[in-house]
């Protein structure tokens, strides 16, 4: 048992563990409408406290979801734009909360990252079967994937 609590209170070096991370940096500020920057900053003084509820991340992993949350401040409109013209049949409004914002974590990866984008959407559908609805994990993937082939089809990424 002792093993196992040890274990726990390590610093996770994940890339999936920074994207929780940024995601519940994001959800937390936007539904309490609050600057992205605060809530980012207040989380990582929580966790480095040893509050568990964030994922307790090593530096690098620190560093790549403070890129996340930073990113999508700097292109969220570019970002919601892009969403808006991806998904069908649903507005903003219609959606949940949390299907939204991962959905906007992983669009900036896809957007303006290197990253390839099998593993930013497998990242993203996990965050939203974790925190989502029963349906969020295959509505996030059908959008991500709609994504990933437009970007594809004009030669901004391969997937």
């Amino acid at each position: 048992m002792t093993r196992r609590r040890d274990k726990a209170a390590q610093p996770v070096g994940t890339r999936r563990a920074a994207r929780e991370f940024a995601f519940r940096t994001l959800f937390e500020a936007e539904r309490g409408d609050l600057p992205l920057d605060a809530v980012f900053t207040r989380a990582e003084g929580a966790m480095r406290e040893g509050d568990d509820t964030f994922p307790a991340l090593n530096a690098e992993a620190l560093d790549f979801a403070r890129d996340l949350v930073r990113g999508l401040g700097d292109h969220r409109d570019e970002i919601d734009d892009t969403l808006h013209r991806t998904i069908r049949g649903w507005t903003f409004d219609q959606m949940a909360q949390t299907d939204l914002n991962v959905l906007r974590l992983a669009t900036f990866e896809m957007l303006h990252t290197d990253e390839p984008h099998p593993p930013v959407i497998e990242s993203a559908v996990r965050i939203a079967r974790k925190f989502g609805g029963d349906d969020s994990g295959r509505f996030v993937n059908g959008v991500l994937a709609n994504l990933s082939r437009n970007l594809a089809a004009q030669g901004r990424a391969e997937s």
